[in-house]
Order: structure tokens, then C-alpha cells, then sequence
């Protein structure tokens, strides 16, 4: 299977951002892409920067706009998409959803991000519920996809029920990036340990990991902070934990790259972590704290 990863930069005008988005698509897909990831909340700026009530009027219901302009692309070229879009639920309850359309142009799934953070510039647990759909991967014309969002990223039981649940692969669309105050030392190691940790979701789970970043600087709404230098690095990891490909962290990029989902059944057989895990041990981690 061929996937396409779209990294790209933001501006204020969201029929511009789609417009662009459109654009890259047809090219991944040109280029053979059967599944293509864009990154999370990709028709607007990071509007989590602050908390501002108006910035609800960029949520929007599922089905709605988005889901039919992105729906009808993906029939015409046949193939899979990942969205991350602003979901109005109802009056006063907003989520941050990812939503899989198939190639025939339909929804058939989607994900409510679980892990909301809420730290200086990512302001995200004023805007969105957290999800209530559990870590359910989606039937697709190309695979069973885990798909998660973001902070999500950090938890490695997160990943291992999508595994558990037969994904074949698991997907974060992302918005992370630095404080341009931060030491290049320190944004060092918090761009490593973001990978890190994920190349070692593939590792505990014998799947592939795709991640598909935003990147470029976004000024905060009003100056209220020093903005977010969004890292890029959007990458693909192998079964292994091996870098498959990755973009810069500093362009705007496709990536396009093969994904051979027969992998797992491979290293799952050299690395039977699924046999040996002691379930009967396990139940504490249901727990907050365990002390």
C-alpha cells in the first residue's frame, strides 16, 4: 500500500487552506497514494493558542461542509482520506474528531480525541469534550486504521488497544511545535522524544506508525503568547521502529511511501509480545496511581 503524509503550513483563510490541501492531495494520489493523512485541524490556524469563545464558530457538524468537500475528492480518486476537523456535536458540546472517508466517498468512522491537554499555547480542554468512542480502528477499503490524534501520541496503552482491537496500522494527524523561547537544545529534546516514543508504539505493537504534522510558525491571536514554531518532522515507522520517511522540520512537504501491512505477521512471530504479556498482572493500570 502506498500512503501520502501532507505537512503543511497554515493561514487565517480556511477556503485557501483547503484549497491547498486539495491541491496536495491530487498530487499524493498521482503519485499512487492510496491513503493519505492530513494534519490535525488542518482547515484553520491552531486556534487553541487562547481561549476565545468565537472560536467555536470554526467547529461544524459530521456529516457537514468539510465532509462533503473532502468526500467527493476522495470518490473521484479513489482513495482513502483522514480528516481532523472541529466537530459541533451540539449546542455547547465540541470535539476534536478525526474522520476516515473510503473511496467510494463515504464516511465510514470516525475518532474523538481522548487525551485533551491543556498547557500554555495548547489551550485545547476549553474547546473540546473529551472523546467517547474508545480506540475503535476503522474498516477501510485499504486496512484497518488506528487513528488517534495528537496528545494522544504519548500513551502507549492508547496504541496498544488499537492493536489489540486489530488495526493495521496506527495514524496520528498532529498539531505539536515549540516555543521559539525554548533552547535549541531543548526543542531538541522534545522533538526527539516525540518520535521516540511513537517509533516504540511500533515496536510494543509490530505496526506501522504514520504521523502527519503541521509545520511553520503561527502567530498567537493578539500576541497573547510567542506563537508555536509547529516542528514538521511528519514521518513514517516501520514494524520495527525504523524511520521509514520523514519530512523537515521546516518545509512544506508530501511524503509519499510504500507500507507493506504484511510486516506485523513477520515480526510478531520474532517478537511475540502479545504471547508473553501477563494479563493477570495487568489490572492495575486501570488505576490513577498506583500507591
Amino acid at each position: 500500500m502506498k500512503a501520502g503524509i501532507i505537512q503543511q503550513h497554515n493561514c487565517q483563510d480556511i477556503e485557501l487552506n483547503k484549497s491547498k490541501l486539495e491541491k496536495n492531495i491530487r498530487i499524493c494520489a498521482a503519485s499512487g497514494a492510496q491513503l493519505i493523512i492530513l494534519p490535525e485541524l488542518h482547515n484553520s490556524l491552531y486556534f487553541c493558542q487562547t481561549e476565545n469563545i468565537s472560536h467555536f464558530d470554526y467547529a461544524e457538524t459530521i456529516p457537514g461542509e468539510s465532509t462533503d468537500f473532502f468526500g467527493k475528492i476522495a470518490k473521484e480518486l479513489g482513495i482513502v482520506l483522514v480528516l481532523s476537523l472541529f466537530e459541533k456535536r451540539s449546542a455547547g458540546v465540541y470535539h476534536n474528531t478525526a474522520v476516515i472517508i473510503d473511496s467510494d466517498g463515504t464516511i465510514v468512522g470516525k475518532y474523538r480525541k481522548m487525551h485533551i491537554p491543556d498547557d500554555p499555547g495548547f489551550f485545547e480542554k476549553f474547546y473540546f469534550t473529551e472523546g467517547d468512542l474508545g480506540f475503535v480502528p476503522i474498516k477501510t477499503s485499504v486496512g484497518m486504521l488506528g487513528v488517534m490524534i495528537c496528545w494522544d501520541q504519548w500513551f502507549p496503552e492508547s496504541a496498544r488497544l488499537m492493536a489489540m482491537s486489530g488495526a493495521d496500522i496506527l495514524i496520528y494527524p498532529t498539531a505539536i511545535g515549540w516555543d521559539k523561547n525554548d533552547s535549541k537544545e531543548e526543542q531538541a529534546r522534545q522533538c526527539d522524544a516525540w518520535i521516540t516514543v511513537q517509533r516504540g508504539h511500533a515496536v510494543a505493537n509490530g505496526l506501522h506508525v504514520i504521523t502527519c504534522n503541521r509545520v511553520g510558525w503561527e502567530q498567537s491571536p493578539k500576541n497573547v503568547n510567542n506563537g508555536i514554531l509547529f516542528w514538521g518532522s511528519s514521518f513514517v515507522a516501520g514494524a520495527q521502529g525504523e524511520i521509514i520517511a520523514q519530512a523537515s522540520t521546516t518545509n512544506e512537504e508530501n511524503i509519499i511511501c510504500e507500507i507493506d501491512l504484511s510486516r506485523t505477521e513477520q515480526v510478531r512471530r520474532i517478537w511475540p509480545f502479545f504471547r508473553d504479556r501477563r494479563i493477570d498482572c495487568f489490572s492495575d493500570l486501570a488505576k490513577r496511581w498506583r500507591k
